[in-house]
């Protein structure tokens, strides 16, 4: 008489599918948020599900819906979260060196992807996505930070680049080092541009006097500033729109 078959000796290696209570829980969840982008091309998708399903890339074998709502809690918005420094990102539980450089990467790849919108365009034609570009750059910088897009005859981008930074109220700018920056680009104009940490978008009457200030110095030059754009987190302000310049 045979003996009746016994269990397998290697019962995970014969079988190819783990007990339920073994699965993550994550796991379906993250195909229903796969599924659900999908489906409504992102559209369907809180801001919390969209973190959360960049993050599954990223960490594979954890659930990261709580990593998301705490990145959100800690800085505000998906932009504040991207725009955050690497350090300022390790604060938060669950986010270590490489996983903030991710971020940081998706940050630095929306700020390309976003200038290489304005390369080779005539900028002044392209107004709206000049102001996404310098919203999306400047609007969460804590850091006041004083930029310069310097044009070509055509109006088009040749560079922008940063001509001053400072405190959280001040970033010190000097004329002539833009005057002697147009001079080496072959610039024909320019737009100037600085952020307000604080926020408020409204020009101060130090951002008006350094603009006139700019403006007497690049005239003897035949060079013209088109613009002097002021970033908040509450919007940008154009100073020729207002009537400032």
């Amino acid at each position: 008489m045979k003996d009746a078959p016994g269990p397998p000796l290697f019962p995970e290696q014969n079988s190819s599918q783990k007990p339920e209570k073994d699965v993550p829980h994550y796991h379906g969840h993250r195909d229903r948020l796969r599924q659900k982008f999908v489906e409504t091309d992102g559209a369907g998708l809180a801001d919390y599900e969209m973190l959360e399903l960049l993050l599954c890339g990223f960490i594979p074998r954890k659930d990261v819906k709580p990593i998301a709502k705490r990145l959100l809690a800690r800085f505000g918005s998906l932009s504040a979260v991207f725009a955050a420094s690497p350090k300022a990102l390790q604060s938060v539980d669950g986010i270590g060196e490489t996983l903030s450089i991710y971020l940081k990467t998706v940050h630095h790849l929306h700020l390309r992807a976003t200038a290489q919108e304005l390369n080779g365009r005539e900028v002044l034609s392209s107004w709206q996505k000049v102001q996404d570009y310098v919203r999306v750059r400047l609007q969460h910088d804590e850091i006041e930070s004083f930029r310069v897009l310097f044009l070509d005859r055509k109006n088009c981008l040749i560079s922008d680049e940063e001509l001053g930074r400072g405190t959280v109220d001040h970033a010190p700018v000097y004329p002539r080092e833009i005057a002697k920056r147009v001079l080496e680009l072959s610039s024909s104009s320019i737009i100037l541009v600085h952020n307000h940490p604080s926020g408020d978008p409204t020009p101060s009457r130090a951002d008006i006097s350094i603009t006139r200030e700019i403006i007497d110095v690049l005239d003897s030059l035949e060079v013209q500033v088109h613009d002097h754009l002021v970033v908040g987190r509450q919007g940008v302000t154009s100073m020729r729109a207002a009537g400032l310049i």
